[in-house]
């Protein structure tokens, strides 16, 4: 079983998310800030994390940065709702390995988690 983990300041698309993708045989944590992404990484040691780069507190760049010193095998897949060409770039040299834009289209999503997991 495939652990993901979804990292969003707004509840409701984690819900969303987490149900998407449980339905699909994935076993979903979920972190509503930088912080907690951080604490579950060190846990469950996720294949692969969705992080949104807009978040109060810790952004998804920083999480990211720290993600990869915990685990650079981890995959991760920054989620945007800001076409901030500069994030991005930052968030790929720290080690992101996709990016999927708000609002979220599941099946992106999926395609996007799918391809990174073989990748």
């Amino acid at each position: 079983m495939h652990k993901l983990l979804v990292v969003d300041d707004e509840h409701d698309i984690c819900d969303f998310v987490k149900n998407f993708f449980k339905d699909r045989g994935f076993q979903v944590f979920i972190a509503l800030n930088g912080e907690e992404a951080l604490s579950l990484v060190k846990k469950e040691r996720p294949e692969i994390v969705l992080l949104d780069i807009k978040m109060k507190g810790m952004d998804g760049v920083a999480a990211l940065k720290h993600i990869k010193e915990i685990d650079k095998s981890i995959k991760i897949i920054m989620v945007t709702a800001l076409e901030d060409q500069d994030k991005m770039n930052e968030a790929y040299k720290l080690g992101a390995c996709d990016y999927i834009t708000k609002p979220l289209v599941l099946d992106y999503l999926e395609q996007a988690v799918l391809k990174n997991l073989k990748g």
